[in-house]
């Protein structure tokens, strides 16, 4: 046993009173900036952090980059890295719905109570699966672990509600029809088709949904899109 370290004796990382944004870069621009800024300043505005003007760095330029921003009671801090996330899965991926459910007052926003997001993509991965799904109080599919679903039912563009307000999902759907409703888990085999969507991967089509006891395989289709922030990294511009 070892004393706690003074740095982490705060709220921010004893009770997870942070708020957070991950942004991805290319070649160190960061791209849906003001979408996430303005994400992030909402969940300041909840959690009671202050939301003082900051200048910010210039960044390393990186082909493709992830750029974490973390809100304390502190000030805002920031930290850059490389984006490799491997060859993209030609084929699709495939999701794990898990047992994890999201926080019913926190599941609209990126704070440092990130325990049930952690446990969903730790259940995922023992299942072999890309991603894991959460689900509400209700059994509601509503959130990833680490990116936000997009299905289609019927022929029709879903939102599942209740989780986090995805951007890169959101650029994705801009001029496009969807509708945004609660998904319940049975309801999963009639979907169609899926994506994954997220600043980590762009816009990714899933393959395969697995439940307890249940299985859909879906068509995987690759979008056409040529934004910097919905191709999978390691795609060469346009």
């Amino acid at each position: 046993m070892r004393p706690l370290p003074p740095g982490v004796d705060a709220s921010a990382w004893l009770h997870g009173a942070t708020a957070f944004t991950t942004v991805r870069t290319h070649w160190g621009t960061p791209l849906l900036w003001e979408a996430h800024l303005a994400r992030l300043a909402e969940t300041r505005a909840f959690l009671g952090l202050p939301t003082p003007e900051e200048e910010f760095p210039p960044l390393d330029p990186f082909p493709w980059g992830l750029l974490r921003l973390t809100a304390t009671v502190d000030g805002l801090f920031w930290s850059h890295r490389p984006l490799s996330p491997g060859p993209r899965p030609a084929e699709g991926v495939c999701v794990q719905v898990t047992r994890q459910q999201v926080h019913p007052q926190f599941a609209r926003h990126k704070t440092g109570n990130y325990l049930p997001y952690l446990l969903a993509g730790r259940e995922a991965t023992r299942a072999g699966a890309f991603e894991g799904w959460l689900t509400d109080a209700a059994g509601n599919v509503v959130d990833g672990a680490r990116t936000s679903p997009l299905l289609e039912v019927a022929g029709r563009l879903v939102v599942p509600s209740g989780g986090l307000p995805g951007l890169t999902r959101a650029a994705f759907l801009a001029g496009r029809e969807f509708e945004e409703r609660p998904v319940a888990v049975p309801e999963l085999p009639r979907v169609t088709r899926a994506w994954l969507c997220g600043s980590g991967v762009g816009i990714v089509p899933v393959r395969e949904i697995a439940g307890e006891g249940w299985q859909v395989v879906l068509p995987t289709v690759w979008p056409e899109v040529s934004h910097a922030a919905l191709v999978w990294p390691q795609e060469p511009d346009g």
